[in-house]
């Protein structure tokens, strides 16, 4: 397949977005940037659509997909019924980074959600991804625009580097302004719970609704359950080689990388350091790369994935890593730090 790619400015804006509407409207893929990461559409009410989705990616069938709409009167053809919290963390989040789970309508195929009854829905904070969704029929079922289980793209370089030749079109819209995912709060029964963390945390959830609970297989899931949104079952963000998180006292970790970095070395291996600016002195042998500064988390929640794929081009052996528990996002860069390592953390 021959994939168009497309950098979008002022001036051709509304002919790139006709275009990728007319892709959709006949049952292709057009990737696209959010505010969070890149997103790869297709229509969410096709089911052959959606298979499409599920082969590029090479993601596993039971994975269910998120629902991208851009006017909040779509929810009320796509779900059974719009729970009150439902309206009131829209009034407060929509357009932006959240995805919410309720029980589905017929409309949606089972293709979309993973055979699941409940579908996940969120409206981007992003004017092209909005203008998209319009053009494509209003109902883009849309998954990071990435290999499944590689880091999310938060660029359009790391669309082509995963999907050129895949799809029918990729929409360059520069680089993105978040760097992590959505919030998922299921709504579907009872207690609202947060299946993924993301920019909206649990504080801000239970300022509008109340109380809010965190799923308890965000510390380790559960491979044998059926997940009910993106990221809870399979390994995620993950770069090619084995990567290991340090926690602890930030001298104290830096001595404990420093350590395995020369264990490494001395087998002639070629190891990788993930830290923050402050640190970045301390480490004077192996791959350094400064994800961003602890006085600004947003700086390390944009660079993340691209600093994995960096690791990549890099051919690192392995990856060791401080840890980033920042006041507001850290449970978020967490969430996806510890998926990408597989959950290997050493205590220091």
């Amino acid at each position: 397949m021959n994939t168009k790619i497309v950098r979008i400015s002022e001036d051709r804006e509304e002919k790139w977005v006709e275009q990728s509407g007319e892709i959709l409207q006949h049952g292709g893929l057009v990737a696209f940037p959010t505010e969070t990461v890149y997103g790869l559409g297709a229509n969410a009410l096709d089911e052959k659509a959606a298979a499409k989705i599920y082969a590029a990616k090479g993601r596993p069938s039971d994975n269910p997909l998120i629902v991208h709409i851009a006017d909040f009167s779509a929810l009320e053809k796509i779900v059974e019924k719009i729970p009150e919290e439902a309206l009131k963390l829209a009034e407060a989040f929509w357009p932006g980074p959240l995805t919410m789970i309720m029980k589905k309508s017929k409309l949606v195929p089972d293709g979309t959600t993973g055979g699941l009854d409940t579908v996940a829905v969120r409206m981007p904070k992003h004017e092209i991804a909005l203008k998209m969704i319009r053009a494509g029929g209003g109902y883009i079922a849309a998954p990071s625009a990435n290999t499944s289980g590689r880091p999310s793209p938060t660029a359009a370089e790391h669309v082509i580097e995963d999907m050129d030749g895949k799809i029918d079109m990729i929409l360059d819209g520069g680089s993105v302004g978040i760097g992590l995912e959505s919030t998922i709060i299921d709504l579907s029964e009872g207690t609202p719970v947060i299946l993924r963390p993301g920019f909206i945390t649990q504080k801000m959830a239970e300022q509008v609704i109340g109380k809010v609970e965190m799923d308890a297989g965000l510390i380790r899931p559960d491979a044998n359950i059926r997940p009910k949104a993106p990221g809870m079952k399979y390994r995620h963000y993950a770069p090619k080689a084995s990567m290991i998180l340090v926690r602890g006292e930030r001298e104290q970790v830096s001595e404990k990388i420093r350590q395995l970095v020369y264990e490494e070395l001395k087998q002639g291996k070629n190891p990788g350091i993930l830290c923050a600016e402050e640190t970045a002195d301390t480490y004077t042998e192996g791959i350094v790369k400064k994800i961003g500064t602890l006085h600004d988390e947003m700086t390390i929640s944009r660079h993340l994935y691209g600093v994995l794929r960096e690791f990549d081009q890099e051919g690192v052996t392995s990856i060791f890593s401080e840890t980033f528990e920042t006041p507001v996002l850290g449970t978020a860069i967490m969430n996806r730090l510890m998926k990408a390592a597989g959950y290997q953390l050493i205590e220091v």
